[in-house]
């Protein structure tokens, strides 16, 4: 019977402002997983959304739409990215999943019936950003000890989880089992932060937050979304019910990846859960770094990925997800923080990806096919040659034994070692030299077997990590794509087997012109994927043209142009203004209906874009606009206005917009919104 392998990151809170960061941990689950489906194991990969909360429910009540049409968006666009990345999950799963729902209330149940929930009443602090309970000692100069905001001081009737019960048992936990929790640095972490002082009683519903699960047995109180969100691990196998298949087959959970940020959720709370339902509990929760910029944790709301290039849709547009995918496993070491620049990922791409990699393959195929045309016959091997071929023939040994021991950087150190080795073999047995003497062909093509061999096994051993170019090689040797592990042995290659002589698989960068190119493009809105946004069309700001369309281009780096008043190209003062005519139907292809504001906040970090949620007929648009210096967002709310609906969505500062307000410019370059006469539905088109 196959090995079976279990595999989860956190399910995500779907912000919307993403950066390279948050795909981390799912990127190196995805590795993981390929990795097992390789050996032959039957592999579950699990991933997901978490989506109730009281932050859902005040960034949907700023919007006056309903939480679920808030979030549906932002899920999509999630979605997105891990295509994007090439990231193949079993399934993804979003806690608003009826299947989810009745999981969560039947774990509630069982602990209730059982004594391990009660009820009393909550006082104490609460993280909303983090939506974690805190007591008075564990705050951090009065702020929350994870993310260093601000908490707010709670009294509300709860009902508890019998926590504390369980500590002796997750201290044990940890002697028994050194490798439950992993790194070590996690382990003590745990003790001396939380359980030597003691663990209390965990709260585990609200009554004032409405946007989450029902409590089957007082349905005035919602589960606390901590536990709801960690559930997923057992609702998404089936947990609890007729169903089970799943459960049964792939429960407990190999492995449990998580940030740092997190581990005390999945450490301590998660094993007192799974214990109190008298359930296995995981066999690894592992509590990896950070990606770090500057020395702090790469971060939107800090803006510290600034001047960085970590937009992964735009990383992934310029350099390919391979990159990105190789950057993120090789780069940072496993279990520890680390910095990222985006000279950091253009030197490591350009050095292994470009230089070894790259150019090993691109010499091999081109002596092959310059002196053979197809893969030559193999002669007798000299000292040199098995050395090259012993180190070919190990090398799924030493990566099994690094991915064992999740350690990813370690694993393509081994496969570039060896990508390395063969470069130097080809200076060592001057292939150049020996096409040229007619009595050295079967050396040659010795040499040149050897080399395609080894191009070959490297392939075939980076496919868990890359997902274009291994193919790619493969398909080029004559060799089956979908290869498994089973032919990392030298001598797959038969004669005759067409050879073809690629492109390079991975273009060497200019890095001192890419990095200039990127300090432009750092800050331009980003097109999002078609169906991201719900596959609504258009955003931008307003504040611009004589009765102006702002552009959402120009300038010095986009965001700033869309913040920055007239959308006019610069010229020469008093000169006129050249613009191409267009025709009714140029004209007739921009789609303008009335909408009225509903909501308005001022964008943080910028004192020239307001965030409007407009509703245009029975729909509800984000939109961003460059007017904070004209309008504050009291005096937006409940204007009527013109808005572009049929622009494609960018955006600003990471806020989603999804339309154009339009503004009129005045000569003293102030701007007034233009609104129709007489009062006009929302909705209404304007002709």
């Amino acid at each position: 019977m196959a090995k079976r392998y279990y595999i989860t990151t956190p399910i995500y809170y779907p912000s919307g402002n993403w950066h390279i960061g948050h795909c981390y941990t799912t990127v190196i689950c995805d590795a993981l997983a390929r990795f097992h489906k390789m050996k032959g194991e039957e592999v579950f990969f699990l991933t997901g959304t978490d989506e109730h909360g009281q932050k859902v429910e005040k960034e949907a009540l700023k919007r006056g739409i309903t939480p679920l049409a808030f979030i549906d968006p932002l899920v999509s666009e999630l979605k997105d990215m891990w295509r994007l990345l090439d990231v193949r999950y079993d399934r993804f799963l979003r806690t608003t999943d009826e299947d989810h729902v009745k999981c969560v209330q039947g774990i509630y149940q069982k602990l209730y019936e059982s004594g391990d929930i009660y009820k009393a009443e909550y006082e104490g602090y609460y993280c909303t950003p983090c939506e974690a309970f805190w007591t008075e000692s564990q705050l951090k100069e009065g702020k929350c000890p994870d993310c260093g905001r601000e908490v707010t001081k709670q009294r509300e009737e709860s009902y508890f989880f019998r926590l504390s019960k369980y500590a002796p048992r997750i201290l044990k936990l940890y002697e028994d089992n050194p490798q439950f929790l992993q790194p070590t640095s996690r382990v003590n972490e745990m003790v001396n932060n939380f359980l030597k002082a003691g663990l209390q009683d965990l709260s585990v519903s609200r009554t004032t937050v409405k946007w989450g699960i029902p409590l089957p047995f007082d349905e005035k109180h919602t589960a606390y979304v901590w536990i709801d969100a960690l559930s997923n691990y057992i609702s998404a196998l089936g947990y609890g019910t007729e169903k089970d298949g799943l459960y049964r087959k792939f429960w407990p959970a190999q492995l449990h990846l998580v940030g740092k940020e997190i581990v005390r959720f999945h450490a301590i709370i998660w094993p007192a859960i799974l214990m109190a339902l008298g359930e296995p509990l995981p066999e690894q929760i592992y509590g990896h770094g950070w990606l770090l910029i500057g020395g702090e944790k790469l971060s939107k709301s800090k803006e510290n990925a600034r001047p960085e290039l970590t937009d992964p849709y735009e990383l992934v547009k310029r350099y390919g997800a391979d990159a990105v995918r190789y950057y993120l496993l090789r780069e940072i070491p496993f279990g520890s923080d680390g910095e990222y620049t985006t000279e950091r990922f253009l030197l490591r791409i350009n050095a292994d990806l470009s230089n070894d990699l790259g150019n090993l393959v691109s010499r091999t195929q081109a002596m092959i096919v310059q002196n053979f045309g197809a893969v030559p016959p193999r002669g007798e091997a000299e000292e040199v040659d098995r050395e090259l071929i012993a180190m070919c023939e190990g090398l799924f040994g030493r990566i099994d034994a690094d991915m064992g021991a999740l350690n990813a950087p370690e694993a393509l150190a081994e496969i570039f070692a060896l990508v390395g080795r063969a470069n130097k073999y080809i200076d060592e047995t001057t292939p150049w030299l020996l096409a040229k003497d007619p009595t050295k062909r079967a050396r040659l093509g010795t040499v040149l077997y050897n080399l395609a061999e080894t191009c070959r096994i490297c392939a075939v051993a980076l496919k868990p990590f890359l997902t274009v170019a291994p193919a790619k090689i493969l398909r080029s040797f004559s060799c089956d794509e979908n290869a498994g592990f089973d032919t990392l042995k030298f001598g797959v290659l038969k004669e005759g087997m067409a050879v073809e002589k690629l492109p390079p698989v991975f273009p060497r960068f200019d890095v001192k012109r890419e990095l200039a190119e990127v300090e432009k493009l750092v800050g331009t809105p980003t097109p999002l994927p078609p169906s991201a946004g719900g596959g609504k069309a258009g955003l931008s700001s307003a504040g611009g043209g004589k009765v102006g369309m702002s552009s959402n281009g120009g300038g010095k780096a986009g965001s700033e142009r869309s913040e920055g008043g007239s959308a006019h190209p610069e010229r020469s003062e008093g000169s006129p203004q050249t613009k191409s005519e267009i025709s009714i139907d140029d004209f007739a292809k921009v789609e303008l209906k009335i909408g009225e504001v509903i909501a308005c906040e001022r964008v943080a970090k910028s004192d020239k874009l307001l965030h409007e949620t407009v509703k245009i007929g029975d729909e509800v648009r984000s939109v961003v606009s460059g007017i904070a210096k004209f309008y504050t967002p009291e005096e937006m709310v409940g204007k009527k206005v013109v808005v572009v609906t049929n622009l494609k969505p960018v955006k600003l500062r990471g806020v989603l917009s999804e339309g154009m307000i339009l503004c009129a410019e005045g000569e003293d370059g102030t701007l007034s919104l233009v609104s129709p006469e007489k009062l006009v539905a929302s909705g209404a088109t304007v002709k």
